[in-house]
């Protein structure tokens, strides 16, 4: 009896001086050692990703942000301000996520099926506003110029970039709302158009975010 009551606490001790070792060692000192090599070699990446502005933070290059007006009274989802570069859709028009308006929280998609009505509804509806919105006056956009990610939105919904076939639509819409001209507003899109990666994976992006803060000095300049 006495022996197997040893044996227990011994076995019970050793097992507490394993559990504590490993809680020092995983849980304290690994991830501050970790912590300590990312913000020495990638600080940007450590802390976020962050994009500053004006001296201040505005956002994650790796987040998507909605670029609308304020809600009217009666109005459900707000409309785009259309003086910015939009993103993929999060309004509920044309997307197979069930984020509405960037939130970290909703990350997802609803998984409907290429042939659901209700995703081609959203997708129909989608392509004709974005039809409408860019056209200007001398510039006409045709159904067939609207590429994919201007009508859906990415599987976790929180996409920050778009396509240079979606930003180059958007060109005509945006120099006339802020005044500018075709050319300028091309030339921003192409400084801000990355390839891709390592030159042969994936495809060349555009970061909304990024773009828009360029927008904002070019109008703020001229």
């Amino acid at each position: 009896m006495n022996n197997s009551v040893t044996n227990t606490a011994r076995l019970l001790w050793a097992g507490l001086r394993a559990l504590l070792v490993l809680t020092v060692v995983t849980g304290i000192l690994y991830p501050l050692a970790i912590t300590g090599v990312a913000q020495g070699l990638f600080p940007g990446k450590a802390n976020g990703s962050e994009i500053k502005a004006d001296g201040k933070v505005v956002g994650s290059s790796l987040i998507g942000q909605a670029y609308n007006l304020p809600l009217k009274k009666g109005q459900e989802t707000p409309e785009p301000e259309l003086k910015w570069f939009q993103g993929r859709p999060q309004n509920g028009l044309g997307t197979n996520s069930v984020n509405t308006q960037y939130k970290l929280i909703l990350s997802g998609a609803t998984n409907r099926s290429g042939d659901n009505a209700d995703l081609i509804k959203w997708v129909e509806d989608a392509k004709a506003a974005v039809t409408k919105d860019n056209s200007t006056t001398d510039y006409k956009v045709k159904p067939s110029d609207v590429p994919a990610d201007a009508v859906t939105s990415s599987g976790s919904g929180l996409d920050p970039d778009i396509s240079p076939a979606y930003a180059g639509i958007q060109v005509h819409r945006i120099a006339e709302k802020n005044g500018l001209s075709v050319a300028q507003v091309h030339k921003l899109v192409h400084e801000h158009t990355d390839g891709r990666i390592l030159g042969f994976m994936g495809e060349p992006t555009v970061n909304v975010l990024e773009l828009n803060i360029a927008l904002k000095e070019l109008v703020a300049r001229n």
